[in-house]
């Protein structure tokens, strides 16, 4: 299903929404064109449903049959959530992750795509628009960047590691707990931009992503990515290995080399 051409024309869908709706906004937002969904911190913009509803019946047209799960769109109306359990392949799409970020005038946000089919990420595209990159995982073919495969940092202990983590949407008690936990590491960021944590973490610039709420258009790219540059993204509870579901308070850890997961995992449960 996803040949050349296929991906050819997704990543040229990418690059031409960021360059006709989403840069042209970036750093000349008016405030009209900020609002808010879910709190005042969870903001969207004019780019993020611009982007997403000419993203929207392109790539349904790129892949005939294929239903799209935005952002936005679930955001509007939750029952467009119900496409991941159908039968039909799905486009997950995040118009721009990171729209705090995007707001902010930071260079920390992206475009995401994700094809998820009988539950499984089968494709997943991240493009970052001020650093001009555009990363692209395919199951069981591996990960690259701009044509060049990534892999993530190998053999890292915890205590050397250094990761991305927001205790943003944690509820106590795991909240406090998480927040100590990672202290035991070498570091870490808050980016507040899931497409480039998991940028990251496949490039090997961080070593793990500590995650929450798991919305699968944050997570179905980037978690693909990550596995197929050599890590591992899995439910921090169980251990059982990620899958697309609804958004969903529930933890997960990315981390760079598959080998040191369960490391990680016992570091910081």
């Amino acid at each position: 299903m996803m040949n050349d051409g296929l991906i050819d024309e997704v990543t040229g869908l990418m690059r031409q929404a960021a360059a006709e709706l989403i840069l042209p906004r970036y750093l000349q937002l008016e405030t009209h064109e900020i609002d808010t969904k879910t709190s005042p911190t969870d903001l969207v913009t004019i780019a993020d449903r611009e982007a997403e509803e000419w993203l929207t019946p392109r790539l349904m047209e790129a892949l005939p049959g294929s239903v799209v799960v935005g952002e936005e769109a679930a955001s509007a109306d939750p029952s467009v959530l119900d496409r991941l359990s159908g039968e039909p392949p799905v486009w997950l799409v995040d118009p721009v992750d990171g729209t705090a970020n995007f707001v902010e005038g930071k260079r920390e946000f992206g475009v995401m795509v994700a094809l998820v089919e009988g539950g499984l990420t089968r494709a997943g595209f991240i493009f970052a628009p001020v650093e001009d990159v555009m990363a692209i995982a395919v199951r069981g073919e591996g990960a690259t960047l701009d044509g060049e495969a990534i892999h993530g940092r190998k053999s890292v202990p915890f205590s050397d590691a250094f990761g991305d983590y927001s205790s943003k949407y944690v509820k106590p008690p795991l909240r406090d707990h998480l927040s100590a936990a990672v202290l035991t590491s070498a570091g870490t960021s808050q980016k507040h931009c899931s497409a480039y944590a998991y940028l990251d973490c496949a490039r090997g610039e961080i070593d793990y992503v500590l995650q929450f709420l798991m919305s699968p258009w944050d997570h179905a790219a980037g978690g693909l990515m990550v596995e197929e540059a050599g890590g591992a993204l899995r439910f921090l509870d169980d251990g059982a290995a990620y899958h697309p579901v609804p958004r969903a308070p529930r933890a997960a850890l990315a981390c760079g080399d598959a080998a040191m997961w369960q490391t990680y995992r016992e570091a910081v449960t």
